[in-house]
């Protein structure tokens, strides 16, 4: 299979003629059109029973998805013992994996409560590593009339990185936690767990 230039292509399809072509690519081209002649280029005929077949499926009502859901079927189901024995040990492997206790996946969550003071705030949320850095998928909850706003999250345990997302636009770190440069000009606060 020769892979032409992508002009000799063009030839081909129509878009050029050989006269278009630069001169380094003229025999190419020839060389393509000299293939493209050689093509057999009779139509086809069909016997009488692929004909007959074809036209019957063309003919065939198609049938909508409700009806190939509702139609009956039949299924046949072989049993086959030697095909027991991995099912079983599938079966027992998934009651040991299910039943696992919690205290073998690591440690427990933990509960932490963020609090941001901000009376002049309409609307408070924190993003962290704990949420993909999402400005919307933590909002805290504005609680009395002091302008606190607090949330309540179980994180695994390890350090994480966060901020405070004011108003859906300033992005201030906790002034209760150490903070970290963020490398883009910011600061994250910092909790470790």
């Amino acid at each position: 299979m020769t892979d032409f230039h992508p002009l000799v292509k063009q030839l081909l399809d129509g878009e050029l003629s050989l006269a278009d072509l630069p001169a380094e690519l003229r025999a190419e081209g020839e060389e393509a059109l000299r293939l493209l002649a050689a093509l057999d280029r009779a139509p086809v005929a069909l016997d009488a029973v692929t004909r007959r077949v074809m036209q019957e499926i063309q003919n065939r009502p198609a049938r909508s998805s409700w009806d190939r859901l509702t139609q009956p079927r039949e299924f046949r189901i072989r049993f086959r013992p030697w095909y027991l024995a991995p099912a079983l040990a599938a079966a027992a492997a998934l009651v040991l994996l299910l039943g696992r206790s919690p205290a073998a996946d690591g440690p427990a969550p933990v509960t932490v409560r963020f609090v941001l003071v901000a009376p002049d705030a309409h609307q408070v949320t924190v993003a962290g590593t704990f949420n993909q850095w999402d400005a919307a998928a933590t909002p805290l909850v504005r609680s009395g009339t002091a302008g606190v706003w607090t949330a309540t999250l179980s994180l695994p345990a390890g350090e994480h990185q966060y901020a405070f997302v004011v108003d859906g636009a300033r992005w201030i770190p906790d002034p209760n936690a150490p903070a970290v440069d963020d490398g883009f000009g910011r600061r994250n606060s910092v909790l470790a767990l």
